[in-house]
């Protein structure tokens, strides 16, 4: 059996929704020390609808997967709906993750609700 699915293998080698967005109305960052991976998620919202996402990860293929995977579940999606994104529905899309490599998935779920709190505070301070 491969370790990896053909999804992860496909999000790997063909990433979507890579990139930054300058303008950007939510930013977030997560890291795990441990086995070095970084993410960076960046959100362009308009009526409380994620119209753009991009991504930047510095990290193993699975990282990589998942971050694409994660932006491609919440692209055009409501801001709750985004929040009720799970680290399992970005594995599940991929059609799964080794055990050890699931941390790669809960970070961007937890990329995804900072650039969310980043954006709603920025709109907090605004008012």
């Amino acid at each position: 059996m491969a370790l990896y699915s053909e999804k992860v293998m496909d999000h790997f080698r063909n990433p979507r929704n890579v990139g930054v967005i300058e303008d950007a109305d939510g930013v977030g960052e997560v890291g795990n020390a441990k086995c070095g991976d970084i993410m960076k998620m960046y959100l362009k919202i308009e009526d409380e609808i994620i119209k753009d996402v991009k991504f930047e990860t510095f990290g193993c293929g699975s990282a990589i997967a998942s971050s694409s995977m994660a932006t491609e579940l919440i692209k055009g999606k409501p801001l709750s709906e985004a929040l009720e994104l799970t680290n399992k529905a970005v594995a599940e899309a991929l059609d799964g993750l080794p055990d050890y490599k699931m941390h790669c998935s809960v970070l961007a779920e937890e990329a995804i609700k900072n650039a969310i709190e980043d954006y709603e505070k920025k709109k907090n301070d605004k008012e």
